[in-house]
């Protein structure tokens, strides 16, 4: 039986840290978490650093050069998982954006195949999209942005009921309560996002089933002091969201505000497009360039298209420029997104029992280790 303890690291087990114990793994699981001084010196070695949970990011639209589209299979998402798990991200929800009825069946098709085959690292679909407001569109082709339809409900509760973990992005002005709650119903995480609805309207979609949302402040209503907008009934509410920390989306000052108000329910995502973890500097969107340049992806216009962000640099931001403490920093990339997906039992902790699906972080919180 191979068995390896890591002594030395501080050990953050997705919650807290636990300082002066060492980590058993046999077998590629975790088997026990001891005090130091009462672990094997066999198999045992001394580290410095973090050990703590892979991390896990809700919205990925690509990696390693592909992108999510319609051309998607299980090849691709096989690729995908795997470069986001080099870099130390041990799950993804790879992300397709609005795209054409087709593409999207495509994509499920793929997810389902994923899934039967247990690709490493595929925690199911993340839909952003096609059902969203088109002025709040971003980089999303306006020409294929389009109100929900019965048959497109019928292929979403489908794919919810087939898939691991299916999260739809949609506007509250293209669908309605009923099938927002049909969608929640069939098993789906409903998040609101590229909408320019009201705080009233917001309510009514969380109250109706929609229980996330999708990068926070961006593509969105924002909060006025008369008008609330979907920022408001997010930061006043209990819904998640996911927030990309990249200093570029959104300003710190907004962030550091955002983390005061909620102290749970706001989780890290990326948004990465296929630039993660290359070395490219352009790529095609629908048609459309999009560049990569001083830490920023655009389209020609400067319409931001995704970030150019991994966890670890959301991470580390978080805690050197806001202040956050690491633990809470730390959780938004493991803890919370695995309780909105319901998989704690499986990912972000560090219990013995599990799958052994470790980083190891430096002092700038850079992965330096992993155990994927």
């Amino acid at each position: 039986m191979a068995r390896e303890i890591l002594s030395g690291a501080r050990l953050f087990d997705g919650t807290r840290f636990i300082d002066g114990h060492a980590l058993v793994i046999e077998d590629g699981e975790i088997t026990a978490i001891l005090p130091a001084d009462k672990a094997p010196a066999e198999g045992r070695r001394e580290i410095a650093g973090i050990i703590a949970p892979g991390f896990l990011d809700l919205q990925v639209n690509g990696g390693g050069g592909l992108m999510v589209d319609g051309t998607t299979d299980l090849a691709a998402l096989r690729h995908i998982c795997a470069a986001h798990r080099g870099l130390g991200t041990a799950a993804i929800l790879p992300t397709l954006i609005t795209d054409t009825p087709e593409a999207t069946a495509s994509v499920i098709a793929a997810g389902i195949a994923a899934a039967g085959a247990g690709v490493p690292g595929f925690l199911g679909l993340h839909l952003e999209g096609p059902h969203l407001d088109p002025r709040r569109k971003g980089a999303h082709d306006s020409a294929l942005i389009r109100p929900m339809t019965g048959e497109d409900l019928a292929r979403l509760c489908d794919a919810a009921r087939r898939l691991p973990a299916l999260m739809v992005t949609l506007a509250p002005e293209a669908a309605t309560p009923e099938q927002i709650a049909t969608l929640s119903g069939a098993g789906a995480i409903v998040s609101l996002g590229h909408s320019d609805c009201d705080y009233d309207t917001a309510r009514a979609a969380f109250e109706a089933g929609a229980s996330c949302a999708t990068h926070l402040f961006n593509a969105m209503s924002q909060l006025g002091h008369r008008t609330p907008g979907l920022v408001g009934a997010i930061l006043s509410g209990h819904a998640r969201a996911g927030l990309i920390a990249d200093g570029i989306h959104v300003h710190p000052a907004a962030m550091r505000t955002t983390l005061a108000a909620r102290t749970e329910g706001i989780f890290l995502v990326t948004d990465c497009m296929a630039f993660a973890g290359t070395d490219l500097t352009e790529m095609e969107l629908n048609g459309r360039q999009v560049l990569r340049r001083d830490g920023r992806l655009t389209l020609a216009d400067g319409t931001l298209a995704g970030a150019d962000l991994i966890l670890p640099d959301a991470i580390a931001l978080l805690v050197t420029e806001l202040g956050i403490t690491p633990g809470r920093a730390l959780r938004m990339a493991t803890a919370e997104p695995a309780q909105l997906l319901g998989i704690e039992d499986h990912h972000g902790r560090l219990t013995p029992g599990r799958k052994a699906d470790l980083i190891r972080l430096g002092p700038d919180f850079q992965v330096i280790e992993h155990w994927l």
